[in-house]
């Protein structure tokens, strides 16, 4: 069972993909991982140039993945945080709906990240909510390696 990964489009919420969960999933056999590779930091921090360089950056980097989904025979395609790089404009939303639209047949498409439009909401055939109640950064708890990353 092939899997596909788009692994950190979470980049522009400043995270880099050298973490420890792309490195568990490039461990494992039979899934193909494409992590961003570039960071530039908190969107709400980025200069209007580091911006354009992201856009460009990303919609690359979706048209790479999406391209690669829809020629070979994956059975799941998740797009991690992918809603932030829709929400920011970075990516071109419409592209990602064509894309759902149109996927191979067996092709399961996870998209992850928060507040989806109202467009990605009505393609989707699950919609889940994962809401925060406690957690140790609350307390001015750094993320921890091992546990968090």
């Amino acid at each position: 069972m092939p899997v596909a990964v788009i692994k950190g489009t979470h980049c522009p919420v400043s995270k880099t993909d050298h973490s420890g969960e792309v490195l568990a999933l490039q461990s494992l056999s039979g899934i193909t991982v494409m992590p961003c590779e570039k960071s530039f930091g908190f969107f709400t921090k980025m200069t209007d140039e580091q911006k354009k360089e992201a856009r460009v950056y990303y919609s690359s980097l979706l048209d790479r993945v999406l391209e690669k989904a829809a020629r070979e025979p994956f059975d799941l395609l998740v797009l991690d945080e992918i809603m932030a790089v829709c929400n920011y404009g970075l990516v071109d939303e419409e592209k990602v709906l064509q894309f759902i639209s149109g996927r191979p047949e067996k092709l399961e498409v996870v998209l992850t990240g928060r507040n989806p439009s109202d467009q990605l909401l009505a393609q989707a055939d699950y919609v889940s909510e994962i809401k925060k109640i406690r957690h140790p950064y609350d307390q001015g708890i750094n993320a921890r390696r091992g546990i968090e990353y």
